[in-house]
């Protein structure tokens, strides 16, 4: 058996346990994935399938859902042919990211359920072509790393709540490949999809395009200029539809240290109290839980370090600026739930990947080693800590 069929079928057992977990614990209805919140779902009615789970809300979850349903929404007006955008979300965040609400749509086109469908579908069959891609470029003594990016905790933690960071990663690293064969009209749609699925592929598509420019090379810089354009295009409409919006509104969140330092502040206030009375526990256990990304931020400035300067520098560049998303991210919207920070990391598994893949005398055993150990704690959480959220069944 070669190693290829070996790392699949460990990808389907990692991702169908997990599907089964989570769709146990709801009667095995498949929207439980996509969190639809009670707020969202009445607000937006006539679009939430009949039948789903929704989300009424609790200590810690005011019944908002989580944002995969934000992706279902917002495609249902490019499935209905209709520019009438769902109510209750924040365009000026939401609205950017289109490529994954396009891509839903396709699958949208035959009813509400074809597109939680479509939803599963994205995420596990891009996932898997861009695994065989990116197998694809690797040297062979280097080919065992893709199990890294198969079974990365980040894409599997972005899956459990069908939201677009994996979708993202893959549109990039199959972009990436196609890339290199130097068929450029489907990079330059993929790459620019990418883009609209979430900005972090910037991260990975700008090193590049600084590298095509030192190279002199006009093909590969007109590739990289055109997948711009219809981003270029859709930040335009957005600007006219509401007037309101502003490229500058995703700089709010731009909030140096904040979100670790005080991430510690809690840790210390629990423990405060811990010792005190003897209470908190629990609560220390799930802040704690997030410390293993602390850490694993830490391992990641440490490989910019590394003394060859001159093999693959861009994906260095690339893990400095992915890196810098995660130093930025602010308590409130990131470093307080495990969730939002963890899918942070996803785009820098395959970066790692490719830089090691030019640079072999780069070190990265302890990233590696600890994101198997991310791994094998959010397992722990999914089969054995999380229990069912309050919710009704949609009627």
């Amino acid at each position: 058996m070669n190693q290829t069929i070996r790392y699949s079928i460990l990808f389907i057992l990692l991702y169908g346990l997990t599907t089964f977990a989570i769709w146990k614990r709801y009667n095995f209805n498949p929207t439980s994935m996509v969190n639809f919140g009670y707020e969202f779902a009445t607000q937006n009615a006539s679009e939430t399938p009949k039948g789903a789970i929704v989300f009424q809300g609790e200590d810690g979850n005011l019944g908002a859902g989580y944002d995969g349903q934000i992706f279902y929404y917002f495609s249902r007006p490019i499935s209905n042919f209709n520019l009438n955008w769902p109510v209750g979300f924040d365009e000026s965040y939401r609205a950017p990211r289109i490529g994954y609400p396009f891509l839903i749509s396709i699958f949208g086109l035959i009813g509400q359920k074809s597109a939680i469908f479509g939803m599963y579908f994205l995420n596990i069959s891009l996932l898997f072509f861009s695994f065989i891609a990116l197998r694809s470029i690797l040297k062979p003594q280097i080919k065992n790393l893709s199990l890294l990016y198969l079974l990365s905790p980040f894409a599997l933690g972005s899956y459990s709540v069908l939201v677009s960071d994996t979708v993202m990663v893959s549109l990039v690293v199959i972009a990436y490949v196609l890339f290199l064969k130097e068929k450029y009209i489907s990079f330059s749609i993929l790459a620019g999809l990418a883009i609209l699925t979430k900005e972090p592929a910037l991260f990975f598509l700008f090193p590049l395009g600084l590298k095509v420019l030192f190279e002199k090379d006009l093909r590969k810089i007109l590739a990289l200029a055109s997948s711009l354009a219809i981003p270029i295009l859709w930040q335009a409409y957005l600007r006219i539809t509401f007037p309101n919006w502003s490229a500058m509104r995703l700089t709010d969140f731009i909030l140096p240290l904040e979100g670790i330092s005080t991430y510690f502040l809690e840790i210390q206030d629990i423990l405060v109290l811990v010792g005190s009375d003897g209470m908190g526990f629990g609560n220390l256990a799930r802040l704690l839980g997030r410390f293993p990304l602390v850490i694993l931020f830490a391992f990641g400035l440490t490989l910019l370090l590394s003394k060859n300067i001159q093999k693959g520098w861009n994906f260095r560049l690339a893990m400095l600026l992915s890196l810098f998303m995660v130093g930025t991210a602010g308590h409130y919207h990131f470093w307080s739930v495990y969730e939002n920070i963890s899918r942070m990391f996803t785009i820098s598994i395959p970066i790692l990947i490719l830089w090691k893949n030019e640079d072999e005398s780069l070190y990265i055993k302890p990233f590696e080693y600890l994101v198997y150990g991310i791994l094998a704690l959010f397992l722990i959480k999914i089969f054995f800590v999380s229990k069912p959220l309050t919710s009704i069944i949609w009627n």
